[in-house]
């Protein structure tokens, strides 16, 4: 079984602050999030767990699989996507005129990149290298894997595992703390 899952609540969620790549640590609903995770999921079973490196994601999966003999593999390539100049950035749908909101409103007509930004092209690439190398021999080998990572990152996993189109992006609509099953 492949699984996935999104991080804990940060501060910068609770302010819309756009995160990106910045390491923002949980907050502590953050927190008590993965720990209602742990026992909500305690039946779930997980061979091996891959995460990002970035602490709200890593956090998320210790809590988690807290108490279990469950290995966390931290990977680059599951960071979050980065988002240049606009990381830090407030967005605020319907108000704000940032150019990332094509992103996040009609992904496919997010074609040029902002200043320092990561493209679709790029986020894929890495995912689907990962998802390659890692993710899917572990799961041809029978084991059950734990993805847990970020809103963009875990979209694009997601869209790759079903074939979404870059239209269907946000269709799996991956809640904070909540597991995803993919295979």
């Amino acid at each position: 079984m492949l699984y996935i899952m999104r991080h804990g609540k940060t501060d910068w969620n609770d302010m819309k602050k756009l995160q990106g790549r910045t390491d923002v640590p949980l907050n502590e609903e953050g927190r008590r999030m993965a720990e209602e995770a742990r026992e909500e999921y305690k039946e779930v079973h997980f061979d091996i767990c891959f995460s990002s490196p970035l602490i709200r994601a890593k956090e998320t999966a210790e809590i988690l699989l807290e108490g279990r003999d469950v290995p966390i593999i931290t990977d680059d390539r599951l960071k979050e996507m980065c988002f240049g100049v606009c990381e830090g950035q407030v967005i605020v749908f319907g108000v704000d005129e940032s150019p990332i909101i094509p992103f996040f409103l009609k992904p496919e007509e997010y074609t040029e990149p902002v200043e320092g930004a990561e493209s679709f092209e790029e986020l894929f690439a890495r995912t689907g290298q990962f998802l390659e190398e890692k993710a899917m021999p572990e799961v041809e080998a029978g084991k059950d894997v734990l993805i847990v990572g970020h809103g963009a990152m875990n979209s694009s996993i997601v869209s790759q595992i079903k074939n979404y189109e870059i239209k269907d992006f946000w269709k799996a609509g991956i809640p904070n703390c909540k597991l995803m099953r993919l295979i």
